[in-house]
């Protein structure tokens, strides 16, 4: 392994691919730590790789967006090439899929806004990546979502490396038009944005290879099973969304990727009122990439900005955001409901906890709602939803409900035994109207 490149102190691999090796390494003259893509010794600084190698360089440094990866440097010696990036501290969604399979709707949603929002950047200026894939997506300890590898991205002003190699990519992520080997725009990479969605959702690739078919002929000419069928639940809003990112003819397609993101920023809208870095920072650390510890870290520096702007209850925010960071690492803390601000609230104190019982002589609840919730049991309000803790509740029958200003109230029966732990998920899907008394502030 080599032990210097350029001004930088390589601490050890990362990672390693067909034609590159990547390195974790110190920025001596900065002190940061960055990320170096390095071409293999094996790979000829002639060759058509090493062509696409500085190509993806170029491409990735005119691109200065939030959600692609940075490129700092590009050295040539001579022997090799090495892309000098941004270390991102977190998981990729591959690692992150083989983990938790199906994420909740409100994470796969918020991670491909970010997604598009980082690829309409790209489409702008005429860059088409070409390879999306769970591999190349990034999502931060800090709850950013990162677009990498731009290896065999294609820019409307240069010629095409891949003329001799039709259908370069990942097959299961293709577009159609790509496998057939066509010119392509802006709409093959909402095609296989539609695929990572829908695998983030089901927890399975929407085409994949049987005995009759090969995953590229059922891209090309079979319909992907729809969720229902698989016994998934996905809200209808985001299935329709999906479908559209999903359809066979690019004119089919969403018009403009911008088009994509507004129709993800309105399914958002009432179901996260929160950060939604920070609702990513929550998942992570629900299924265990960040520690209660680091989670906490995050969101106390983020806390002034972890509000979500438009609204004018800024009150309402906090609190949610406050009940939620609380919730993770095992605190109730008392907050504003919308039925108590609008006066509404006819039951116990907000905040109230269930009177403190002998573990001996109990037994748990644990909840989930898609989307996030309110959380009464026997008409007390307990927590608001994500929530890690279990609620200890004497053995026997429980009235739970769950509330949300956006969406008609669920309510459902458990029978919680001694010393056992029950667990309750509720969606809430039938939407309601938002009244003047809801908006209104006190």
């Amino acid at each position: 392994m080599v032990e210097r490149i350029g001004t930088c102190r390589v601490l050890g691999e990362i990672g390693s691919g067909g034609m590159a090796v990547v390195y974790e390494a110190i920025q001596e003259p900065l002190n940061r730590r960055v990320a170096i893509k390095a071409l293999k010794p094996s790979i000829a600084i002639d060759s058509q790789f090493a062509e696409r190698f500085e190509r993806e360089a170029n491409f990735m440094a005119s691109l200065q967006h939030e959600n692609i990866l940075h490129v700092i440097d590009f050295i040539k010696d001579g022997r090799s090439m090495f892309i000098i990036m941004e270390y991102v501290d977190g998981i990729d969604l591959y690692d992150l899929l083989e983990r938790s399979p199906r994420l909740p709707a409100d994470i796969a949603a918020i991670i491909t806004l970010q997604l598009a929002r980082g690829l309409d950047y790209a489409h702008f200026r005429g860059i088409i990546h070409r390879d999306i894939k769970p591999a190349n997506i990034m999502v931060s300890m800090q709850g950013d979502v990162k677009l990498m590898d731009f290896g065999i991205a294609r820019h409307e002003r240069f010629g095409d490396l891949t003329e001799t190699g039709t259908g370069l990519g990942t097959p299961s992520y293709m577009s159609p038009e790509q496998i057939l080997g066509d010119k392509l725009d802006f709409r093959s990479d909402i095609f296989s944005v539609g695929i990572v969605l829908y695998q983030m959702l089901t927890g399975r690739k929407p085409f994949v290879e049987d005995e009759s078919r090969t995953v590229m002929q059922k891209i090309r000419l079979d319909r992907y099973e729809p969720p229902k069928k698989l016994s998934v639940e996905v809200p209808r809003k985001l299935d329709r969304i999906m479908g559209r990112c999903l359809q066979k003819m690019p004119a089919n397609r969403y018009p403009t990727t911008q088009a994509l993101i507004d129709d993800l920023t309105e399914f958002l809208a009432p179901r996260v009122p929160m950060s939604h870095n920070a609702r990513l920072v929550m998942f992570l650390n629900e299924i265990g990439v960040m520690t209660g510890d680091q989670t906490d870290e995050v969101l106390s520096a983020v806390a002034p900005r972890v509000l979500r702007s438009g609204r004018r209850d800024t009150g309402f925010l906090w609190s949610i955001a406050k009940w939620q960071t609380a919730a993770l690492v095992g605190l109730l803390l008392s907050g504003l409901t919308v039925q108590a601000a609008s006066g509404r609230w006819s039951g116990p104190s907000v905040g109230e906890a269930p009177a403190a019982l002998d573990p001996a002589e109990a037994g748990y609840l644990t909840v989930s709602a898609d989307p996030w919730a309110h959380v009464h049991v026997d008409g007390q309000h307990v927590l608001t939803t994500p929530a890690a803790r279990a609620i200890p509740l004497k053995p026997g029958r429980h009235f739970v409900k769950y509330t949300n200003p956006y969406f008609a109230p669920v309510e459902h029966e458990v029978v919680v035994e001694l010393g056992s732990t029950v667990h309750d998920r509720a969606t809430l899907s039938e939407p309601i109207a938002v009244t003047d008394e809801l908006e209104a502030t006190p």
